[in-house]
């Protein structure tokens, strides 16, 4: 085991003398924080004195309480107390939270010395029960209230709590009691951070790197959700700029969600911030891994196909992502083809690169992103190889493209080829879609025989034949030549009459022309 860290200066040999002792006092007062009406401290004062909880001085406890029930006897309300009370009202946010720091200093005395010799962690109960009432009591004060966040951050509280929490990292005990000291540290330090600039800066200086590095890959999902609850909540632009000098942060966001899809604030990270900085996206995604880039994509397909669509902001980022996926996929389709062998290996690569489809046909489908798309160098001429590489592949040998198959989004891979060949296809007919240039490009690599013949039911590729409809109407529409084309293909017999009707075409004979009709309204990408 590596050697423990240093004690921070923060908590090392810290002697408070007269800190709070009372377990009970601070449960007392971590329920009264738990009323919104009581983190005002005009409601909580008179309570804390007729509850008789240790917090103030003695001197003033005596007078405050015989000012307080003088005021109560004549009826008067807060606003006619006396100048003795008022002074304690000024000052006892202070006194309140630099009494909970000290005991928290305190008891972080035995977790110093639990990380320094481990023989020690035996004899942790009764701080580690201290320091979980302390962190849930400033919680609950920090919850709305800004008056107290601002109170209890300018005692340095944080930076007390991250060196602590960072100190929990190292013990190496298991106890259910540390687990749930660490929960409600992180839960402070999130709430302290909530909707206050001033305390997200000083989170994230103390915080960033090492508290999330620490934290993010930690077993217990609370706390993963907790920590990444924190880097939500203090991430703006410029800091986005340091996670691109952090990389291994956002890869560990992407993890912990890969292992905890449930959890809301990994999800909000990505989804929110991640993809909207394209610079941090194109800086992660050549060091992901091949499960890590699915998880990626699979997020960046959940926001474009979203209820809400993309935003004019949102537009620019997405085509530097359309860049990156493009030029990936055209780089990297053929290693598809390996699942063609006799015994298909479990290839995460492989998936990964039926993602970036799955993310083109998206990306196509929106037409502020279609554009661009349409005219990337390669692209179009990739795709038609590919499905005539995976259309000979099915014919010639029994394989996973001439199977029945299934895509697993979480990562397993088992027949991968299930609907690639339909996506393949949808692609093609997006990248036709009004767009000339490509209509003639297809015809030129002969590509509608191929997308002809693969118009039939295959339990792989469901909806195939869908999209075969799909992808013709495109490359035929206001496009003569192709019309011709399909036109001599019935006439010679290499394109089924029957089929052509099904597709929603007839063709007819004018003289010496044949004609191409359309029976169907033009759809859309």
């Amino acid at each position: 085991m590596a050697a423990p860290r240093p004690p921070p200066a923060r908590l090392s040999g810290v002697m408070v003398p007269a800190p709070i002792q009372d377990l009970e006092a601070l449960r007392a007062l971590t329920a009264l924080f738990k009323e919104q009406r009581n983190r005002l401290h005009h409601s909580l004062i008179p309570k804390l004195l007729l509850c008789e909880i240790p917090i103030l001085s003695k001197a003033d406890v005596k007078i405050a309480r015989n000012d307080f029930r003088e005021d109560r006897s004549q009826g008067k309300g807060g606003a006619h107390v006396r100048g003795r009370w008022q002074r304690i009202r000024e000052t006892a946010p202070r006194t309140i939270f630099q009494r909970v720091l000290d005991i928290l200093k305190k008891s972080s005395h035995a977790v110093e010395l639990a990380c320094r010799d481990p023989s020690q962690a035996e004899n942790l109960a009764s701080s580690l029960q201290l320091i979980t009432e302390c962190f849930r009591c400033l919680r609950n004060a920090c919850i709305e209230c800004s008056v107290n966040q601002n109170s209890i951050r300018n005692l340095d509280t944080i930076g007390v709590a991250v060196d602590l929490i960072l100190l929990f990292r190292e013990l190496r005990v298991e106890q259910e009691s540390l687990l749930t000291a660490f929960r409600c540290g992180l839960q402070f330090l999130g709430n302290i951070a909530s909707r206050n600039e001033d305390s997200q800066s000083i989170v994230w200086v103390h915080a960033f790197p090492e508290l999330f590095l620490s934290c993010l890959n930690h077993p217990d999902k609370k706390i993963v959700a907790y920590s990444s609850m924190i880097l939500f909540t203090s991430l703006n632009h410029e800091r986005m700029k340091e996670l691109e000098e952090n990389l291994n942060i956002a890869i560990d966001v992407i993890d912990a969600y890969q292992r905890h899809p449930e959890s809301e604030w990994p999800f909000l990270i990505i989804t929110d911030l991640f993809l909207k900085s394209s610079e941090l996206v194109q800086a992660m995604f050549p060091k992901l891994n091949n499960q890590e880039r699915v998880t990626l994509l699979d997020l960046m397909i959940a926001k474009l196909t979203s209820e809400e669509p993309l935003t004019k902001d949102d537009i620019p980022v997405f085509l530097h992502h359309a860049e990156l996926v493009a030029s990936t996929f055209v780089d990297q389709c053929k290693t598809v083809l390996r699942l063609a062998s006799e015994e298909p290996p479990d290839d995460e690569e492989a998936l990964a690169t039926i993602r970036l489809l799955d993310v083109l046909c998206e990306m196509t489908a929106n037409t502020e992103l279609l554009g661009y798309l349409q005219v990337f160098p390669g692209l179009l001429e990739r795709v038609i190889d590919l499905l005539r590489m995976i259309h000979v592949a099915a014919k010639e040998t029994t394989n996973v493209f001439s199977t029945c198959g299934c895509v697993r989004a979480e990562g397993d891979i088992s027949n991968v080829a299930d609907g690639f060949k339909s996506h393949l296809i949808r692609l093609i007919g997006n990248l036709c879609y009004k767009n000339k240039d490509n209509q003639d490009k297809v015809n030129e690599l002969d590509g509608i025989p191929l997308i002809l013949d693969n118009c039939s039911v295959s339990d792989s590729n469901p909806f195939l034949t869908q999209w075969v409809i799909y992808a013709i109407r495109n490359l035929t529409e206001d496009n003569s030549q192709n019309q011709d084309v399909i036109a001599k293909m019935e006439e010679q017999g290499l394109a089924d009459p029957s089929l052509l009707k099904q597709m929603g075409f007839e063709v007819e004979k004018k003289g010496e022309k044949l004609i191409l009709k359309s029976t169907r309204d033009t759809p859309k990408p």
